[in-house]
């Protein structure tokens, strides 16, 4: 399926041998080792998961024969499980905690019924809150004895193994506070642990008046909403090592939660309501991730069994999304309730047997970004089926079951799922939820490669060559840079119109959090970073090339003309182009089949490495604190990696066609593989220019020599006034040197001449020794002399004997001619000409006349 949940510990598994074991012993010292384990079978159902620890380990509970009420630790790291405390009184366990030393735990029980369910509470009842001594078993505090639900949570901060001087306990209450109480232990005789002054325990007030909280173990922050004149008002408070903590925010949220009673999520099992009703209730969780995101998911009371609504606030991003998804059936009852589940960069959220959704949560601007799968799909089918909850990352719980899982987005499945599909919005989505998982990238790319080879024209709505390169460029940078994503493109897809069947979406902006702190470090900086670029990047900083392009043009026509700017300049330039090639050279695990890099192709070196250049100056330009040398590397590595995605993907096609190196002569019929080749190179070249991405050097003269042998003459000269196929010195050159002067050959070569640059020309002329490429040569030469010539008084007489043919026009042009040869400025102009001269021009003349003449 979609998801992949791997499990990291089971009660069934996990668990229950070892208390078979325990009770196995226990009954063989009293003589009824049979009976025993008989009558444990006959309580498993009573065993369940109450809490999972910060450092991963697991409490869990059961009550024996008897009634007795026993609490376990599973550890985690070493697999192995330890009695903590067995209460000898028939209670039902509502809560319970364990600090990381192991010497407290903190338990919150009520009476039980005969039915084995709590009772509501009613006047006389007592909700107990224990605090006992397990290091060794000692005594037992009470904390609070009320006609209300307590559930209770250690905090875990940021220290090492050694033991502490003081734990803190967080006490939260139905009657809608929570306290923290500081428990301060010492050592007697030996390792014993007890409680100091157990009689006057410290506490204070951490919250209050709020209907709804959210712990997250893994940061230590609780999340919790308060109304204020009906407005639901979401608050975050961070706890730190040090024992202090901060209100860090306050955000309003607009959603209704004044008759939706109290709900606590993450406090340990809660088996308060019944699971079969779940669908009745409201679904709030608080999502975040290393990137500093900060969402909310938020899922009202089901009203309809034709469609269901609910609502992501991205605070990160300053607005939220409401989505309405049509039931598979009207006809079904649903009888659970959705599932937020927290995979990093996305959110899932799924009704079994209805939808499941991925929202990118990094980038949920445009819809096609997210998947949304509906209606009869075996992605649908194959969700499990039991409520799972989100604990913190990737760990997920399934409270019925008993299981710990990390919950991940399955690679292979969604590959699976890439080749399957012909809807457009879906390959977007589906290729942008692969490239996040990020293992294994290199088999990734090659996987992705191939797909897009085979797919190149199916895609309507976006280029999925320029979604690959930009996308996978972007992924590849950005796990190591992560507060970098608003500086470089995500996709080249900048709209969306497309509707997605049986998805209605609206979108809102909405208040942004308000800091209520001054100075920030890790996630909070991150999320303060996210905020500020909301609040005042108008438009957004994204690089694009359209400096690169006007950059390149001018430096491309200063080339023509001979007019270049400071050597330094330009130096520099091909120096970041020199180092891109040698990444790219260090990157090939094995050698190109395509004949790339192999020739200087100054306009594609000078491309790179502008391209590379103003990339730096853009990422300095927005980036403080961050070291230049870092920052210099990072651009020639993403630049690196947008060339060697674009070698992949020819490489990959030349592969699968299994072309050789006979492609580069003239002299042979194209192939119907090199037919393909030559319209992928064609499609990368559509999907490069647009963006105006550099090519690697050689790839337009691989492209001319596959276009000469594929395509009839008339198509060849389109693509070439085009501009789809770029003429280069070096792919005529060997069209000059391969082909001989038949009549065809002889119509190419003239057509390809004409077509060619100046100075490019001028070249390839003295290349065939032909009476038109003689002809086009004296025109060039003729050209150069006359271009600044003033007619200067001669005699009117000729030396005719100087001519081998009289002919007046002909001969008085040819001695004017001569005439400017024979000056210094002249000679000094065209030296180096291959001895061009009046001559030359005379016998080219003549040779041309008599072609036209048919002589």
């Amino acid at each position: 399926m979609a998801l992949r949940l791997v499990a990291d510990f089971e009660l069934r598994k996990d668990v229950l041998p070892w208390l078979r074991a325990q009770r196995a012993a226990s009954a063989a010292g009293a003589g009824a080792r049979a009976g025993g384990a008989g009558i444990f079978e006959n309580n498993y159902e009573s065993l369940r998961v109450l809490n999972v620890e910060r450092n991963g380990n697991i409490i869990y509970t059961y009550k024996d024969n008897k009634g007795n009420v026993f609490f376990g630790l599973y550890d985690c790291q070493i697999r192995q499980n330890e009695h903590l405390y067995t209460f000898e009184k028939d209670l039902q366990v509502v809560s319970g905690s364990v600090n990381s030393e192991r010497t407290l735990l903190a338990a919150s029980l009520v009476q039980s019924t005969k039915e084995g369910r709590k009772n509501e509470l009613q006047p006389g009842s007592k909700c107990l809150t224990l605090l006992v001594e397990i290091h060794p078993i000692n005594n037992v505090k009470v904390l609070k004895a009320v006609d209300s639900y307590i559930w209770v949570q250690f905090l875990y901060p940021h220290v090492g193994s050694h033991p502490l001087p003081e734990n803190h306990l967080l006490l939260i209450s139905e009657e809608k506070y929570i306290e923290q109480f500081h428990i301060q232990v010492i050592q007697e005789d030996g390792n014993k642990v007890v409680i100091k002054n157990s009689g006057h325990l410290p506490r204070e007030r951490v919250a209050e008046d709020f209907v709804w909280a959210q712990w997250d173990m893994s940061e230590q922050r609780l999340y919790y909403i308060d109304l204020k004149k009906s407005r639901s008002i979401l608050k975050c408070i961070q706890f730190y090592a040090n024992e202090n903590f901060n209100l860090m925010f306050e955000a309003p949220l607009d959603i209704s939660l004044s008759d939706s009673g109290f709900k606590l999520v993450n406090f340990g099992c809660d088996d308060l309501q019944d699971q079969e009703k779940l669908s009745k209730y409201l679904t709030l969780c608080v999502f975040t991730n290393h990137t500093g995101s900060l969402c909310v998911c938020y899922s009202p009371k089901f009203d309809s069994w034709e469609q269901i609504t609910y609502s992501v606030f991205y605070f990160h991003k300053g607005h939220s999304k409401t989505f309405t998804a049509a039931l598979r059936s009207a006809d079904s009852c649903v009888t659970q309730a959705i599932t937020f589940l927290n995979l990093d960069y996305y959110v899932a959220v799924y009704l079994p047997g209805h939808f499941f959704h991925l929202l990118n949560i990094q980038h949920p601007d445009l819809i096609c970004h997210s998947l949304f799968l509906t209606g009869n799909n075996e992605v649908i089918d194959m969700l499990p089926h039991s409520p799972l909850q989100s604990l913190s990352g990737s760990l997920v719980l399934d409270w019925c079951s008993g299981k710990l899982y990390r919950a991940f987005l399955n690679q292979s499945y969604l590959l699976e799922f890439l080749w399957n599909t012909r809807l457009d919005w879906e390959k977007i989505a589906i290729l942008h939820c692969v490239l996040s998982c990020g293992r294994d990238p290199q088999f990734l790319e090659a996987k992705i490669i191939q797909w897009v080879s085979e797919n190149i024209s199916t895609c309507h709505s976006f280029d999925l060559i320029q979604e690959f390169i930009i996308a996978s460029s972007y992924w590849s940078i950005y796990p190591e840079t992560s507060n970098w994503d608003k500086l470089l493109p995500y996709s080249s897809v900048l709209t969306w119109t497309t509707e997605i069947p049986g998805i209605t979406l609206v979108t809102e902006e909405i208040a942004l959090p308000l800091m209520k702190v001054h100075s920030f470090q890790g996630y909070w900086e991150k999320l303060n970073f996210h905020l500020e670029y909301v609040k005042y990047s108008k438009p957004p900083l994204h690089y694009n090339n359209s400096v690169v392009r006007r950059e390149w043009n001018r430096l491309i026509s200063e080339e023509k003309t001979g007019k270049r700017r400071s050597k330094v300049y330009v130096r520099n330039i091909l120096d970041n182009a020199i180092k891109v090639i040698s990444n790219l050279e260090a990157r090939s695990l094995e050698q190109r089949l395509t004949p790339l890099f192999q020739e200087e192709d100054n306009p594609q070196r000078l491309l790179v490495g502008l391209m590379v250049s103003e990339l730096k100056d853009h990422l300095l330009r927005h980036l403080q604190g961050v070291e230049k040398k870092k920052i210099e590397q990072m651009a020639l590595d993403y630049v690196s990696k947008l060339l060697d995605l674009i070698c992949q993907v020819l490489e990959t096609s030349w592969r699968k066609y299994n072309l050789h190196p006979w492609v580069l002569h003239f002299d042979r019929q194209a192939s119907v593989a090199e037919f393909a080749v030559f319209h992928t190179m064609t499609r990368i070249l559509e999907a490069t220019n647009s963006l105006f991405l550099p090519l690697p050097p050689g790839f337009h003269t691989l492209h001319v020599i596959l276009g000469v042998r594929c395509l009839p003459l008339h198509n060849l000269l389109h693509y070439i006034d085009n501009g789809v196929l770029l003429l280069t010195e070096t792919a005529v050159t060997r069209l000059m040197e391969d082909l001989d002067n038949t009549e065809k050959n002889e119509k190419l070569k003239f057509s390809i001449i004409v077509r060619l640059p100046p100075l490019i020309g001028q070249k390839i002329c003295r290349l065939w020794d032909h009476p038109m490429s003689s002809n086009i040569i004296s025109r060039n030469h003729v050209k150069r002399l006359l271009q600044n010539y003033k007619k200067q008084p001669q005699s009117s007489r000729i030396d005719k004997s100087s001519f081998s043919i009289e002919f007046l026009p002909l001969n008085y042009f040819i001695e004017t001619l001569t005439d400017l040869e024979s000056s210094s400025q002249a000679l000094y102009a065209f030296e180096g000409h291959d001895n061009v001269d009046a001559t030359f021009v005379e016998e080219a003349a003549l040779r041309h006349t008599m072609t036209l003449l048919g002589l």
